[in-house]
Parts: C-alpha cells; structure tokens; sequence
C-alpha cells in the first residue's frame, strides 16, 4: 500500500479534517473571545455613591465620572443596594464618600478615606482590573489632597501662607483609600479557577459520554423499543454522573480543600451539571451521529469564554453573551463562584441550568420521537423458548 492510498483512507482523511478544523475553531474562537481583555473594560458597571456632606466629595465624585474609563457609572443608589449588586455581580466596583469626609481632609486626619468595595467571588479579570483602577485612583487622590490639607492645617496654626505651602510638602499624606474586599478567595489560581476546572470536568466527560450512549443506542435499535432505550440512556448517564460526581469533587478537595459543609451541596451541582451538559450535548449526536462530536468541539470552545469565569458578560462580545444565556456552563461557574466563594445564593443559577437541562431533554426526547424511525423489535430464541413454556404450562 503506497503512503499516497494510506491518505485517502477514512481514518486518515477524518484525522487531516479534525486537526484543520480544531485549529481554526480553536484559534477562530478564543482569539476573537479574548479581543475583550481590555478592550472591553469600559464596559463594566461601577457605582460611585457621594454622601460627604462637604465640597471635597461632590468635587471627586464630579472627577470620577469625568475621567474614569467606564460608560456605566451609577450615582442614583444608596451605598447599601450598591453592595448587595456587588455580592450578585450586578457591579464591578463601589466607590462610597463617606458623609464626613471634607470635614476630616479640613482637619488632617487620618480618617479622610474612601471605601473602594471589589467582589473577588466572581470573573478574574474584573477583580484585577479593578484593583488597578483603585491603585491609581488613590495615588492620584493621596497626591492632590496632601498637600491641600497640610497646608490648611499649618494654616489654622497661624503659620504665614507662602511658609505654609513650603512646609506642607513635608507634612505626611492625610488621605488614605480604604480597599474592601469582600467573599475573598484563598491566594492561588486553583482555587480562583475551581469553579471553571469543576465545570468543564463535567462538561467533557458528558460530551464523551454522550457520543458513547447515543452510540449504543443506535447499535441496539431492534433490541428494545427507542423509549425503553432512550430510558436507558438517561438512568446510564445519571450513573455515570453519581459516580464521575463523586470523584471529581474528592479530587478538589484533596487539592484546594474548600469546606467540608459544603460537600453534599458541591457533589448535588456536579451530577446536575453532568446531566444537563449531557442531555445539551446530545442534541446534535441525536441529529448527526457522530457528526454532532465535530459540532459540539466549538460549542464546547465558545463556553470557556462564554462561561464568566474570566470576563463578565458585560465585558463580552455580542456572539458569546448569547452563548451565556443558553450555556449550562455559565450557570454551573455562577454557581460555583456563589457557593464555594460567595455570600449570595446558588439557586438561581441552578435552576437556571436545570431549566437549560430541561429543554435540552425535551428536544432529544423530541428527536426520538419524530426523527428516529420505529424498528420491530426483535425477540431472542430465549425469550421465544421462555414464551412457549409458559403457554404449554
């Protein structure tokens, strides 16, 4: 056999197809997904809250929304509905002047700070980003009221203007920005990813077991009626889900040790994951056979940005916002993030992905119906043996 004849086989010719086009969906896919960072940062809601009752914080408030690199900037909200949409997401950072902060920069002291609130719980590169953007928000706030106040301090002590404003260069800085960092999450980026490695864990293994469940399900049409196999199908899958479930979680807490209460609640999102990325995934095996599993490889590409473990869908172009809303992977990182790390419930997120969970099983059980034609099923020489002893009986 020439090498030339060994080409065009369909082994060969299928491995040629699929390294050409995992190369483009792949760079095709993540390359335009990524354009994002930071491209997309203005986009990122934020809330400044001024309740100084002095001229200094309506004055940086004013500043803010002027030079700041955001479009979405809310004024309108008490700082307290701020930070529950902070806990949810719903915003990125809190920038709250606090009522006496004039009076303490007029006095010099230490006191005259602002609380600049950023959720960890939550996509990585908003949390950096924003931890850049109150960097230098604070350095350029530090410098412009160090000297202001230490010159009104000297002032007050009855020291001449232009000795005042020498002296006031050496004085230390009164404003101090105070960063508030709430749901945490412990220093390494296992931890920080363990809600999108759970996820695409399960996501995977169900993608493969799909392709290898419709398989049999095709290969033993004639051997038991299509809903009887198609039950087989889904009590398989959720085996599979139990036991992959319970395995993968013990790993995670083998490596990044998250709380032990939290075990069942992590195990029970885990097989629902399962079931859903399975049943999502099947569609398209369902339609094409294993034609779908070519499909599915860029389904599979566009979640792990669509996903919100790195960017907000905020920050998301128009194609991967959709995929979010109809992406079992994005509910399961949401409510990972909420459960392991955050301070908000998960069920809306879980209920979320089982209702994309249950439209996926009402679509396969659809295709089934409709498209899988009926085939007489065919009875073995035992069951036929069985039958007849019970009729001579």
């Amino acid at each position: 056999m020439k090498f030339s004849a060994f080409l065009k086989t369909r082994g060969a010719t299928a491995a040629i197809f699929m390294g050409i086009f995992y190369a483009v969906a792949m760079l095709g896919i993540f390359l335009p997904g990524y354009t994002a960072i930071p491209g997309n940062v203005d986009k990122l809601p934020i809330a400044i809250i001024n309740d100084d009752a002095g001229k200094n914080g309506a004055m940086i408030a004013e500043n803010l929304q002027e030079n700041l690199p955001f479009k979405e900037i809310e004024t309108d909200i008490t700082n307290k509905q701020a930070l529950k949409d902070l806990e949810h997401n719903d915003l990125a950072l809190v920038v709250h002047i606090p009522k006496t902060f004039s009076e303490n920069i007029q006095k010099g002291e230490a006191s005259s700070s602002i609380d600049f609130t950023i959720n960890e719980a939550g996509a990585t590169v908003v949390s950096s980003t924003m931890n850049s953007v109150v960097t230098e928000i604070n350095s350029q706030l530090s410098t412009q009221f160090s000297q202001q106040t230490a010159q009104g301090v000297l002032m007050n002590f009855n020291v001449p203007e232009k000795q005042a404003a020498e002296l006031a260069e050496k004085i230390e800085k009164s404003y101090v920005g105070n960063v508030v960092t709430i749901n945490e999450i412990p220093d390494g980026m296992n931890h920080n990813m363990l809600p999108m490695f759970l996820t695409m864990a399960g996501y995977v293994g169900a993608m493969i077991g799909a392709m290898q469940l419709v398989g049999a399900f095709r290969a033993s049409r004639g051997k038991a009626s299509k809903t009887r196999l198609f039950t087989y199908v889904q009590m398989a899958a959720l085996l599979i889900a139990v036991v992959s479930s319970i395995i993968a979680v013990g790993v995670a807490y083998l490596i990044d040790k998250p709380s032990g209460d939290l075990f069942f609640g992590i195990v029970g999102q885990q097989i629902l994951n399962y079931m859903v990325c399975f049943n999502f995934t099947a569609i398209l095996i369902f339609l094409f056979g294993e034609g779908g599993m070519i499909l599915n490889l860029p389904i599979l590409l566009m979640q792990t940005i669509a996903n919100g473990a790195t960017i907000t869908r905020d920050m998301m172009h128009a194609p991967y916002e959709w995929m979010s809303h109809i992406s079992p992977m994005y509910y399961s990182v949401q409510a990972y993030f909420a459960n392991l790390f955050g301070s908000i419930s998960p069920s809306p997120y879980i209920w979320s992905m089982a209702a994309v969970g249950a439209v996926a099983m009402f679509i396969n059980i659809a295709i089934v119906a409709f498209l899988h034609k009926p085939m007489p099923v065919q009875v073995s020489e035992t069951e036929v043996e069985k039958k007849a002893a019970e009729i001579t009986a």
